[in-house]
């Protein structure tokens, strides 16, 4: 089976692409590790200024130091109202990196004036693929919506319980794995991936 590094130390983000990615490839299987299951390394700061620049930063560090192909997604939450914030920082619009419910609170209490026809809102997602032989790939994903007063769910991460996609009645939190997978952001990225995948990796022999 073919081993492949996803840069990032989030479990559920691991879980989720890997689920993905085995419903898009049926049986072109891979495994992916994420950065707690290789060598240690010292990770680069996200300087981009696009969800495209970061996620390669990051798959270009992670192939560079593992030898293995790497995908890097960067994803986030543009609220219109926020004229596209918290974009590129949403992992850490709170000023602190990783802590969901403060930066889920802060763009409430952001736009708490803002009326429910003007809080339009979309998941964006960028995936990259980097290769050890240099070749780099990228593609895209984006889920349109609209961002509610309060939180709804216990699943997913992020800003799912605040986020109703368009045309649904449940936030993203609130839907299964499977729905969400079929509608989400990150999910349409990781099948555009998982054809190049497809073409760019060998069949895996078990």
């Amino acid at each position: 089976m073919n081993k492949v590094l996803l840069a990032t130390r989030n479990r559920k983000k691991l879980v989720e692409l890997q689920r993905i990615l085995d419903g898009a490839l049926g049986a072109h299987r891979i495994a992916l590790l994420g950065l707690d299951d290789v060598e240690q390394y010292a990770e680069l700061p996200e300087t981009g200024l696009t969800f495209g620049e970061n996620a390669l930063i990051k798959a270009r560090e992670g192939c560079r130091q593992s030898g293995l192909p790497t995908i890097a997604d960067d994803s986030g939450l543009a609220v219109d109202a926020l004229n596209g914030m918290p974009g590129v920082f949403s992992a850490r619009w709170s000023g602190q990196h990783g802590d969901d419910r403060a930066n889920l609170q802060l763009v409430l209490d952001q736009i708490a004036d803002v009326p429910d026809e003007q809080r339009a809102a979309s998941f964006v997602c960028t995936v990259a693929l980097v290769l050890p032989g240099g070749k780099e790939h990228l593609v895209d994903g984006r889920q349109s919506g609209r961002v509610l007063r309060a939180p709804r769910g216990d699943g997913g991460f992020g800003y799912d319980p605040i986020f109703l996609g368009d045309g649904q009645d449940r936030t993203n939190a609130e839907l299964t794995p499977a729905e969400k997978d079929a509608i989400s952001h990150r999910g349409k990225a990781l099948r555009e991936l998982a054809k190049l995948v497809a073409k760019v990796l060998p069949p895996s022999a078990g």
